[in-house]
């Protein structure tokens, strides 16, 4: 597959290859919860942008913090475990669910998700398949703000990535959600500081 093809939202199967049993079971967990999730971290930045090795998965899930007994139920069935003593604890404190999918060994990180802009993101999102999978990511927008937010080296270098995969994007959206962030994290510079990544 060419680069002309990747660039039209056609992701490299042969990148993420190791990554399909580990990808697999975690959508089939966000199903599970009617599709109340996305995929987002490594993964999306790979399928969006530009290929890139992630060491694990990472997810937002709308969830009550009464379900979670439930998801590590569901969680357990498909080979995917907690990888610390008390996970429930935990994510009542962090709002994040600390996993590993059993047979990969591979760590997920499962936020539960809870602000306007994340219940606007899993609304928004999109299906894109690799081969016979279908994972569901955020917009390339969606995951460009929540790129702008985390702010680390490596997530600039997938919002270029992203923003030169993708023309039309809906810039007014990422402006207004990177401001609100900016403001609410005491980082008024946050919106301008992306803006030539765009």
């Amino acid at each position: 597959m060419g680069k002309a093809e990747r660039r039209n939202n056609q992701p490299d199967p042969e990148n993420l290859t190791s990554f399909l049993a580990p990808i697999q079971a975690l959508q089939d967990l966000l199903e599970r919860f009617n599709g109340r999730g996305v995929i987002i971290g490594g993964v999306a930045a790979s399928l969006l942008g530009v290929p890139r090795y992630t060491a694990d998965l990472d997810a937002v899930v709308l969830l009550n913090l009464e379900e979670i007994p439930h998801l590590l139920d569901e969680a357990e069935k498909l080979g995917i475990e907690a990888r610390i003593s008390d996970p429930a604890a935990f994510a009542r404190k962090n709002r994040v669910l600390l996993l590993r999918h059993r047979d990969s060994a591979m760590d997920i990180d499962l936020s539960l998700g809870v602000l306007p802009f994340e219940m606007e993101m899993v609304e928004r999102s999109q299906v894109v398949n690799i081969g016979p999978t279908k994972l569901r990511l955020p917009t390339p927008e969606d995951l460009i703000i929540m790129k702008a937010v985390a702010h680390r080296p490596k997530d600039l270098e997938d919002i270029q990535a992203i923003a030169a995969s993708h023309t039309g994007l809906d810039k007014e959206r990422i402006h207004f959600w990177v401001e609100q962030f900016g403001t609410a994290l005491d980082l008024p510079d946050l919106y301008n500081e992306i803006l030539n990544l765009l």
